[in-house]
């Protein structure tokens, strides 16, 4: 009988590879937005074959993170203004909800200690200017208010968010790492608020704090 060939694995492997080494780039903004890339420039960097680059690039742009032009390449896609409003304004209701929750059922010792973990680390960040580190313990903390209510719905919706609430971070801050201290003194008077059950002081603190993060700047 023939001899039965294993089944090839690593074009896979290595699509996946390059996914998230050519996303991470594109969400820590080293890949900002309008830039144009080239199968040959991101194979080379992930040392891999063109095509496990090209099966990247296409989920990419299903995520609406790439546009594909053919013999030409692909231009990173802009957070278009319209859509940071609509995340700001998603992010306000599902946590202003969140915290409505736990001043009914309370902030259980879990969740309030990892939320202190996450507002320390914030502060590390921050004595350093790491803007990029900065926007992902960010993210997990807002994330983690979300979880620390028990509704594992609103818990999935939110997570949807968080590729581009890490993306508007880094571009909003990039610019002004002098910021990072007073983000992380707002997260702990968020989880203060939390912690004392004021849902209102809460939902308040929290539309100042993303206006002031993600407003214009002057």
């Amino acid at each position: 009988m023939p001899r039965t060939q294993p089944r090839q694995t690593k074009p896979t492997s290595a699509a996946t590879t390059v996914y998230a080494v050519t996303k991470e780039l594109i969400l820590t903004g080293e890949l900002p937005g309008g830039s144009l890339i080239s199968e040959g420039e991101i194979a080379e960097r992930v040392q891999v074959s063109r095509t496990p680059v090209r099966e990247a690039f296409l989920r990419l742009e299903s995520e609406e993170l790439l546009t594909l032009h053919p013999k030409r390449g692909a231009v990173v896609v802009p957070v278009p203004p319209g859509e940071a409003a609509d995340v700001l304004e998603m992010r306000q209701a599902v946590e202003q909800s969140a915290a409505e929750r736990i001043a009914r059922v309370g902030l259980t010792a879990e969740h309030e200690e990892r939320l202190r973990e996450l507002v320390a680390r914030q502060r590390e960040l921050a004595g350093v200017g790491d803007v990029r580190a900065f926007a992902v313990a960010d993210e997990a903390f807002h994330r983690g208010v979300v979880e620390a209510s028990g509704n594992a719905i609103a818990a999935r919706f939110y997570e949807t968010l968080g590729d581009r609430q890490r993306r508007m971070s880094v571009s909003a801050l990039g610019h002004r790492p002098e910021r990072l201290p007073g983000l992380a003194e707002e997260h702990e008077a968020l989880l203060d608020h939390l912690s004392a059950r004021d849902d209102a002081a809460f939902a308040e603190a929290l539309r100042t704090h993303l206006a002031t993060t993600h407003g214009p700047q002057h």
